[in-house]
Parts: C-alpha cells; sequence; structure tokens
C-alpha cells in the first residue's frame, strides 16, 4: 500500500467516478488512508465496510472505540466478522456478535455480518437471522472461491432471499483475471444475488477500466 495520501487520492479520484462504497478490514492497516479520504469526500456521501478479528465481547467493544477512532468517525456503515471458516462461527463469536448488535441498537454501526472463506461457513451464514450483510468470494474461474460458481451462486440466492446484503469480493479471481476483466466484470455484473463488489485498485487506470465496463454490461 503506498503513502496515506497517494491512496487518499485514489479514494477521492474513484469517487468523482461514482464509488461510494470504501471496504477495508482492520487487517489491512489501511483505517488511515481511509480517514484521510472521509476528510477529502465528506463522512456521509460514503457507505464504509470494515471487519474485524474479535471474538469475545472486550475485544469487540476495544476494536469499536479504536477503528471509530482510527477511520475519523463516530459511525461505521458495516462491521463483519472477518474470514469466517468454521461452520461453528455463531457459537465460536457469540460474544462479539452480541456487542455487534449493541451497537447497532446505540448508532455506532448501521449493519452487522461476516465475511466467508469456507463453503459450510457461507451455508450457515446464509440460513444465520443475525448476518445482515455477507462478503463473498465469487468468480467465474474459481479462483479462491469456497466451490464453484453455481455451488457458491445457489447459496447467495438463498441469502439474498433470507432478505440478507451480498457483497462480492475476488472478482478478479486473486489477479488471475486481469488478463480477461471484461470475463470478470460481466459476470459480476449480471449476477442477481449480488448487491455490490469489492475490488482492489491501486492506479487510476485500473479503476477507470472497470467504471468503464460495468454500464455496457450492466446493459446487456
Amino acid at each position: 500500500m503506498g503513502s496515506v495520501k497517494t491512496f487518499s487520492d485514489l479514494l477521492r479520484y474513484g469517487f468523482d467516478q461514482g464509488i461510494n462504497f470504501w471496504e477495508t478490514a482492520d487487517q489491512y492497516g489501511s483505517h488511515p488512508h481511509l480517514n484521510a479520504g472521509l476528510k477529502q469526500v465528506g463522512r456521509n456521501r460514503v457507505v464504509l465496510l470494515t471487519k474485524t478479528h474479535a471474538g469475545t465481547s472486550d475485544e469487540m467493544w476495544a476494536d469499536l472505540d479504536r477503528f471509530r477512532k482510527e477511520l475519523g468517525t463516530d459511525f461505521i456503515d458495516v462491521v463483519l466478522l472477518h474470514c469466517m471458516m468454521s461452520a461453528n462461527w455463531p457459537q465460536e463469536r457469540q460474544g462479539a456478535m452480541e456487542v455487534l448488535s449493541k451497537a447497532k441498537e446505540k448508532g455506532i454501526i448501521r449493519a452487522h455480518g461476516v465475511s466467508c472463506h469456507t463453503l459450510e461457513a457461507l451455508k450457515v451464514a446464509a440460513k444465520n437471522p443475525w448476518v445482515q450483510v455477507d462478503l463473498a468470494r465469487i468468480n467465474p474461474i474459481q479462483a479462491h472461491m469456497d466451490s464453484d460458481p453455481a455451488t457458491v451462486i445457489s447459496v447467495l440466492q438463498e441469502m439474498k432471499k433470507n432478505g440478507k446484503g451480498v457483497i462480492g469480493m475476488k472478482i478478479l479471481g486473486a489477479g488471475q483475471l486481469t488478463h480477461d476483466v471484461n470475463r470478470a466484470i460481466e459476470h459480476a455484473v449480471k449476477l442477481d444475488c449480488v448487491d455490490a463488489f469489492t475490488i482492489g485498485f491501486s492506479r487510476k487506470e485500473h479503476l477507470d477500466e472497470v467504471v468503464q465496463k460495468m454500464p455496457q454490461f450492466s446493459a446487456v
């Protein structure tokens, strides 16, 4: 990751192209970078998502306090439990889940959920009523995914049926589809079970390429 200024300038550039959903995680170390970006565009003009590895109540409260300080905001739109792999994650993260529910009631966050890295965890998330938002790995070539695309899509469709917001990640297959961006973006845009998706950018040219392709596939 580049300097705070370089990164925040890229965030501002993306915002000017119509991108107003920013996704990060505590693990990435990018909260200060987003803080600087928010100062450029205005807090209430961006939907902000971050993720936590907290498991206990105390850990979750500490993370929420620290995250808001690092991000320079009184509230966070979405907080996810990061990288769920066990089918027993609701039992293992019960303390953190209870805190996030209370934080939503207090207006500290607006929604909570999980990011999943196994099919078993994803299936549990689809059924669990606590999950309001899920971050799932989806692309057309099964790169860094929890199962084949058809299987993952069927679970995401169940999520949507259950009223959850679904965000796609690994859209470019962790770089394996950078040679075929058209295929990757068309696949993501046409998914009726995905509300939004995340792609990491390091250069304006990469961002421009994706932004320019999305309307063309949306109209098909």
